[in-house]
């Protein structure tokens, strides 16, 4: 049998942003100033770290309730799910999915985030799950607000969630982050139209009505590729 790194497609680095894009300031300065050092080969066949479901919590992919201290979090309520696949459209089953994301006024909670936006005392902005035996994930979540990140004048942030999944090997490895559908900060952003344009809309998840619970939460699809000429783009 093949290993996974000798049937891997190789990367469509066109559809993904440059490491140093200067409209996205940070990234001038946190980029590589050197060669990349290959990885050995027998590098490429180790395995990521087995996730096991027994880690997981009940309420580990439920945002709106995990962090709940005196009441339900604030904003809307929506649910974000999607198909996890790999190059050839296979699902990829049984991989940790984990996002992260500020809250319904647009700030984290960590304390690099000063943003003058309260705080919800019942929102962490933190889950995860593994996917299913179609490759399927599930969140239900508080729909993240805008804010302003400094980068240039009257810079704001589009609403996103972002993304950290871990596919069968090291060579399915994706960072990214999920935008909503007709956001008009995106033209603005400097993160996202690092991206190159035939690739963007693969980081703007899809409304639907058939996800959406009615009188609950509305739904979005957000699907995955973690690697080959479709792959979702890594975050600049």
């Amino acid at each position: 049998m093949d290993s996974p790194s000798s049937i891997l497609t190789p990367r469509d680095w066109d559809s993904h942003p440059p490491y140093s894009y200067p409209g996205y300031k940070s990234s001038v300065l946190r980029s590589p100033s050197l060669p990349l050092i290959p990885l050995k080969e027998k590098l490429k066949d180790r395995r990521v770290p087995v996730y096991g479901t027994e880690d997981l919590g009940k309420l580990d992919n439920n945002l709106t309730r995990n962090a709940v201290k005196n009441g339900a979090p604030l904003g809307e309520r929506i649910i974000v799910t999607g198909r996890v696949t790999d190059e050839s459209g296979r699902p990829v089953r049984n991989t940790l999915v984990e996002i992260w994301q500020a809250n319904a006024a647009g700030r984290y909670v960590h304390k690099a985030d000063q943003h003058d936006a309260p705080l919800d005392p019942n929102f962490l902005g933190a889950g995860r799950c593994i996917t299913d035996s179609d490759g399927r994930y599930r969140f239900l979540t508080i729909k993240p607000g805008a804010y302003p990140w400094g980068n240039h004048s009257n810079a704001w942030r589009p609403n996103h969630i972002h993304f950290s999944l871990f596919g069968e090997y090291f060579g399915s490895r994706l960072v990214t982050q999920m935008y909503f559908p007709g956001d008009p900060l995106l033209e603005l952003d400097p993160i996202f139209q690092g991206t190159p344009e035939q690739a963007r809309n693969r980081l703007i998840s899809r409304f639907s009505i058939d996800t959406t619970e009615e009188a609950y939460a509305l739904g979005y699809e957000f699907d995955i590729v973690l690697r080959g000429p479709n792959q979702t783009p890594t975050e600049a």
